[in-house]
């Protein structure tokens, strides 16, 4: 990789690192905008008002707000990312670290379930365009992105669930292989309608290319031509869709992990939300945006294996 990449990789990390923090400075400012005490969540609405003080200043929510902001930026320079308010001993880097497994597992296999359904499904619908295929290809596309996750997935509980007892129900063992399948086709299936269409409008765009027509007349076969020459240039936009799904990806996966009861980010988060915990949201959703910058860092460097020309350029 030449010096020039080189740099434009760094003024990528930079800039998405920036936003990133700028994104947590503003949920700093608007979670404590949010009505309700954390006082009141801890000692509840008769405590004594000494006693409010007193958890008050042990939490530091009695100084001013640069002051808050200051000691925010102290925590996570030191790595803890500050204590949870519900329990002071424990480091919300210790919560994040023992609920992100859990979410990374169901990321991953959601991720993996949209792959394998929109990347065939699209070179499978620009190959029979106007078919019923593409028809059928093109009625999933909508259809999975005019679902909510939010429905799915008490449909496919009561489904698979209740109706046919083939899977576990919410709240069973989350630990076992089968109670990944519900949640990840979830979270997989609204994320492959977007990758279909993206998928096939790609590839029907690589498809009118000169060059496809060219190794066409050279005699090299239909499947090569689609495989070789096609995909591969068609994969970049995929790619950059792919990276952009992130946000919509962690975002399913804490609407999965509360309907389907799994521990992880997600609950780590709601729970941290509806009970004030400060300190964890902010933890949370700071992670969330150094998660977005690394996959974004990896998609140019996945840029430069899939299209030689951006090694070129």
């Amino acid at each position: 990789m030449g010096s020039g990449a080189l740099r434009y990789l760094v003024y990528r990390s930079l800039r998405a690192a920036l936003t990133a923090f700028a994104v947590v400075s503003l949920v700093f400012v608007l979670i404590r905008a949010v009505p309700g005490d954390p006082v009141d969540a801890i000692l509840g609405e008769q405590a004594a008002p000494e006693d409010r003080a007193a958890v008050r200043a042990a939490l530091h929510l009695d100084e001013a707000l640069p002051v808050q902001y200051a000691r925010f930026l102290g925590d996570v320079a030191d790595g803890t990312l500050g204590r949870s308010f519900r329990a002071p001993d424990v480091s919300v880097r210790t919560l994040i670290a023992e609920a992100f497994p859990p979410t990374l597992e169901l990321a991953a296999w959601a991720l993996a379930v949209a792959w394998l359904v929109a990347i065939p499904l699209g070179v499978l619908a620009a190959a029979k365009r106007g078919t019923a295929i593409d028809r059928t290809a093109s009625f999933f596309a909508l259809t999975g992105l005019a679902l909510p996750t939010i429905w799915l997935g008490p449909l496919l509980v009561l489904l698979f669930g209740v109706k046919l007892r083939w899977l576990p129900l919410p709240g069973d063992d989350p630990s076992a292989p089968a109670a990944l399948v519900l949640p990840a086709i979830t979270i997989g299936l609204a994320l492959a309608a977007g990758l279909t269409r993206q998928t096939r409008a790609a590839m029907l765009e690589v498809l009118a290319q000169p060059y496809v027509a060219a190794a066409r007349a050279r005699g090299v076969t239909r499947t090569r031509v689609f495989f070789q020459h096609a995909l591969r240039n068609a994969l970049l936009p995929v790619l950059t869709l792919g990276a952009a799904q992130v946000g919509a990806l962690l975002s399913g996966a804490v609407i999965a992990e509360k309907i389907f009861e799994r521990p992880g980010l997600g609950t780590l988060f709601l729970e941290g939300f509806f009970a004030r915990d400060i300190p964890v949201v902010q933890g949370v959703v700071l992670l969330v945006g150094v998660v977005y910058v690394a996959v974004n860092v990896a998609l140019d460097l996945a840029y430069a294996v899939v299209d030689p020309r951006v090694r070129l350029s």
